[in-house]
């Protein structure tokens, strides 16, 4: 059974639609930033309902609650087969500001050495032809729902 993850794609609304992207921590990810940006999210514990994962999670990774309505983007599967739900909820936070959750890991792997990061090693703001180049390919779908969602008001 593939793993399944939630996450809230935060936007606010301007001139111009902005949604706020999270890049991964950890040196995996440190040198990479085209397609390397997600929305806030993680995995769902057990039988846990998508919604609940999701505000979970922003909760985890920004260090700040996601309160009001969420708008379903449904789901995609990413190319390792890990099934993601999507919310939209309309917001606004300060990115520079965020606190995340720690997590360790074998670096470099096969190497018997742990080593702690954040999660996340800074969130930001982007237009959304900008977000279509930094986010995950995978996960580009939900720009496009957003818009949709967004155009019919």
């Amino acid at each position: 059974m593939a793993a399944t993850s939630a996450g809230i794609l935060m936007y606010r609304r301007d001139d111009a639609v902005e949604v706020l992207l999270v890049h991964p921590g950890g040196p995996f990810w440190r040198s990479r930033d085209l397609g390397a940006w997600s929305i806030p999210k993680g995995e769902l514990d057990g039988d846990e309902d998508p919604e609940v994962a999701a505000r979970r999670e922003f909760a985890e990774e920004l260090g700040t609650e996601a309160f009001g309505p969420l708008q379903s983007l449904g789901q995609v599967r990413q190319r390792a087969g890990k099934i993601v739900w999507g919310y939209a909820l309309e917001g606004d936070l300060d990115a520079s500001a965020i606190s995340c959750n720690e997590v360790s890991i074998e670096w470099p792997p096969r190497s018997g050495r742990t080593i702690n990061f954040p999660e996340i090693d800074r969130a930001a703001w982007f237009t959304l032809p900008v977000a279509r180049e930094k986010i995950l390919a995978s996960q580009q779908p939900f720009l496009d729902r957003l818009e949709r969602l967004w155009e019919s008001g």
